[in-house]
């Protein structure tokens, strides 16, 4: 599968260390492929730079270790053609899951839950954990 990871997820495994999230990141780097967008690391990098300032190498070797295909988000977004998404700042993340069409969108953010979408399959780290893990232990 194609699993594409939002910030958020970023965020729990390369500045926090969340004890779910990173062998979350083992089990996807073994047996899927992690797609990150544009828009997501340079999210990434600039929510470090503002909040961890400190962390900010870690990240840089973070993203240089995790195997991922890059995809690019859209320069131009019509909010209009994606109704349904409250914040504004999610809908990059959105619009390039569907337009790169990855099978699920891993996502901590409660703003992408009541969204009735077919493709790609929402989901917490927790859920896809639940759903789709092998071994992982929480």
């Amino acid at each position: 599968m194609r699993v594409m990871l939002d910030t958020n997820v970023l965020i729990s495994a390369a500045v926090l260390s969340s004890r779910y999230i990173l062998p979350l990141l083992d089990e996807l780097a073994e047996c899927h492929t992690i797609v990150l967008s544009t828009y997501i690391i340079n999210e990434l990098k600039r929510v470090t730079r503002e909040k961890f300032p400190n962390k900010r190498a870690i990240v840089e070797q973070f993203l240089r270790e995790l195997p991922f295909e890059l995809t690019y988000t859209p320069d131009t977004i019509i909010q209009a053609e994606h109704p349904g998404i409250r914040d504004a700042k999610d809908l990059p993340i959105l619009v390039t899951a569907i337009n790169e069409d990855v099978d699920v969108l891993v996502s901590g953010d409660n703003d992408f839950a009541p969204l009735d979408l077919e493709r790609p399959e929402v989901l917490t780290p927790r859920a896809f954990i639940e759903k789709y893990g092998r071994e992982i232990i929480i």
